[in-house]
């Protein structure tokens, strides 16, 4: 597979979107953005989930650019699927239980990806035979970051019934969580509470698949929690394992992750943003790839410096 690219030369890249993957069941079938490296084979797999938010398409297999490029340059498959709770398809007010942020579908249309990675190598020109099946990552931001949670082994309580939903996906073996949703109980807002309360009885005790928690110095969501920007660091405290990166002087947007020049990033900056998805793509070459001299080379680099743009701190061994 294609080694990390050199300073200042990016590998070429090729993205096909969309594929269309037929979805008995779901309002509309299971649409995706393939991006992927030009050449390589034994490519790992990582799907990318995009967040809620404001915007028609940033929250679709449209948004997050910045992240599908740099995964797919640096040697991996990136799969972008687009939830129902995209703006673009209309559907957040659709008279439907699991509407408008469709917490369970999210998870199942990235169980339904792994099950059609035939079909989706089929449909892909010049991609059959190069995609890794035995290394598979989800990388999710904000509502994003709850299903991966979810997929890595995280289980909340359905209001609906009071059962315990476990979403988890083995064939996931590793992730990155990034400003996604915290505890619940006291920590929601009255707003949260009431209009999403499957936030309210969040398990993350069973999130053990290895995974990078992101959290913003300053992303604060007061709409969502009354805990502040702590909240999003969460996701890593109270799970048994993992690894925190924090992202200092950062926002929701963590830099910018989610697209170019968003109006809706509050906190651009594109150093941060950069550092960002190098970090996560080292984590995951280290835990897919065995690939520890990125890892190394990464964490050196973010506390480096006058103005260090972060911090890593793990609670267990992890590559280094």
């Amino acid at each position: 597979m294609p080694a990390p690219h050199e300073a200042g030369v990016t590998p070429p890249t090729l993205s096909f979107v969309p594929v269309v993957l037929p979805s008995p069941g779901r309002a509309v079938d299971l649409a995706v953005r393939v991006t992927a490296p030009a050449t390589g084979d034994r490519l790992p797999i990582i799907l990318l989930a995009h967040g809620h938010g404001p915007s028609n398409y940033v929250s679709s297999y449209y948004g997050y650019a910045p992240l599908a490029d740099h995964y797919a340059a640096h040697g991996f498959v990136v799969v972008q699927p687009t939830f129902l709770d995209s703006a673009m398809l209309g559907l957040r007010d659709a008279d439907d239980p699991d509407a408008p942020l469709y917490w369970r579908r999210r998870a199942l249309d990235m169980r339904q990806i792994i099950d059609d990675l035939d079909a989706i190598e089929a449909a892909v020109p010049l991609l059959a035979g190069r995609a890794d099946r035995d290394r598979i990552a989800v990388v999710g931001h904000s509502m994003g970051g709850h299903t991966a949670c979810l997929l890595l082994g995280a289980r909340l309580t359905d209001p609906a019934d009071g059962s315990v939903v476990d979403l988890r996906d083995p064939r996931i073996t590793a992730g990155v969580v990034m400003a996604a949703p915290g505890r619940g109980g006291d920590a929601l807002s009255a707003y949260a509470a009431e209009h999403h309360p499957f936030l309210g009885e969040p398990d993350f005790s069973t999130m053990t698949t290895p995974a990078l928690v992101v959290a913003g110095e300053n992303d604060d969501v007061p709409y969502l929690t009354t805990a502040g920007p702590g909240w999003s660091v969460d996701p890593y405290t109270l799970s048994p394992a993992g690894t925190l990166l924090t992202v200092l002087g950062a926002e929701h947007g963590l830099g910018g992750i989610a697209g170019y020049d968003l109006r809706e990033t509050t906190d651009e900056h594109p150093r941060r943003a950069d550092m960002v998805r190098r970090v996560t793509a080292a984590f995951l070459r280290a835990r897919l790839l065995g690939d520890d001299a990125s890892w190394r080379a990464a964490v050196a680099t973010v506390g480096a410096g006058p103005e260090p743009l972060g911090r890593i701190e793990s609670k267990e061994p992890r590559p280094a």
